[in-house]
C-alpha cells in the first residue's frame, strides 16, 4: 500500500510534531506554504498556533480561496485547536476582521478557557476509540459551542462542553494530540485519506 501524500500547513503553529507523528504513521508529509503545494496531497492538517496569524498569512500567501476550494470539494482536513477554529463556518470572539476557511458546521468559541496560563490536560473518554481514554493537552483552546445536524460529537469534557468533532472528511479538536504522544486522531485522519 503507498503512503498517503499529506500536507501540514506550515504558516504558523506546530507543524513540526504534526509532520512528525504522520511520518510515523507511514504518511509522506507535504509543508504547505504554496498553493501548488496544496494540489499536490491527498488530505491536509491544519494545526495549532494562532488562528487569527493564519488567517491573516493564508491571505497573503494566496491560500485562503485554494484552502476553502479543496475543503468544499472533499479534501479530507483535521483541524487541532487554532486549526479547528480555522475550519469552524462560525466563531465567536475572533479579532476585528477574522475570517475563517469554514467547512465545518460549528461555531467556535477562541481562547474559551482563557489565556496561555490557563491551559489544562485531562482525559477523555472517545467512544469511537474505546479504551484507554485520550489524555488530552489544551492550550489556550477554543470549544465547539454549537454543531450542525450532520456533525459528530467524538469527545466533550465532563460538563459536556464539546472538544472533538467529525463532519464527513473533516476532523477538528480542541485540544493537541500530536503534543501529548496521542495517535489515534492521526490514524482517524489518514483513514479519512485513503477512503477518500
Amino acid at each position: 500500500m503507498t503512503a498517503p501524500r499529506v500536507g501540514v500547513l506550515a504558516l504558523q503553529g506546530d507543524v513540526r510534531e504534526h509532520a512528525r507523528v504522520l511520518t510515523d504513521l507511514g504518511a509522506e508529509v507535504v509543508l504547505v506554504r504554496r498553493p501548488e503545494e496544496l494540489a499536490d496531497v491527498a488530505g491536509l492538517v491544519l494545526p495549532g498556533g494562532e488562528s487569527s496569524v493564519i488567517d491573516k498569512l493564508s491571505r497573503a500567501f494566496g491560500l485562503q480561496q485554494p484552502l476553502r476550494d479543496a475543503i468544499a470539494g472533499g479534501l479530507p482536513v483535521y483541524g487541532t485547536c487554532a486549526g479547528l477554529i480555522l475550519l469552524a463556518d462560525r466563531i465567536t470572539d475572533g479579532i476585528v476582521g477574522q475570517e475563517t476557511l469554514g467547512g465545518l458546521d460549528v461555531t467556535v468559541r477562541r481562547n474559551a478557557f482563557g489565556s496561555q496560563v490557563d491551559s489544562f490536560e485531562a482525559d477523555l473518554r472517545v467512544p469511537a476509540f474505546g479504551d484507554p481514554p485520550v489524555h488530552a493537552v489544551f492550550i489556550r483552546a477554543p470549544l465547539v459551542t454549537e454543531v450542525g445536524p450532520g456533525v459528530e460529537v467524538l469527545a466533550a469534557l465532563e460538563d459536556d462542553r464539546i472538544v472533538a468533532v467529525q463532519q464527513g472528511a473533516l476532523l477538528g479538536t480542541a485540544f493537541h494530540p500530536e503534543v501529548a504522544g496521542e495517535l489515534r486522531f492521526h490514524r482517524r485522519f489518514l483513514d479519512l485519506v485513503r477512503a477518500a
